[in-house]
């Protein structure tokens, strides 16, 4: 994939390089965080967001030793586990 920079870009590896030591260093994280205020303030936001919003649907859980908890029995069917703790 770095072989195929445009031509007028220095050579793949002294790009590589610098982008290897800036992701290591923090400095990519740094644009991004700086770009990011500067977007937020041209659209009239605070810099920092004041809020988030966590979709319960995209965050990873962990099946806690075996059990279930705060499914409906009718969505248990094949389930495998210790439903004693079923609210």
């Amino acid at each position: 994939m770095w072989r195929l920079l445009p031509h007028d870009l220095p050579p793949y590896r002294i790009v590589f390089h610098y982008f290897s030591q800036w992701r290591k260093d923090g400095t990519w994280q740094r644009i991004n965080d700086k770009l990011t205020e500067r977007v937020r303030l041209m659209s009239g936001k605070l810099a920092q967001p004041s809020a988030a919003i966590i979709d319960s649907q995209s965050v990873k859980t962990a099946e806690k030793r075996g059990t279930v908890v705060g499914m409906k029995p009718s969505k248990l069917k094949g389930v495998k586990g210790t439903f004693s703790s079923i609210r």
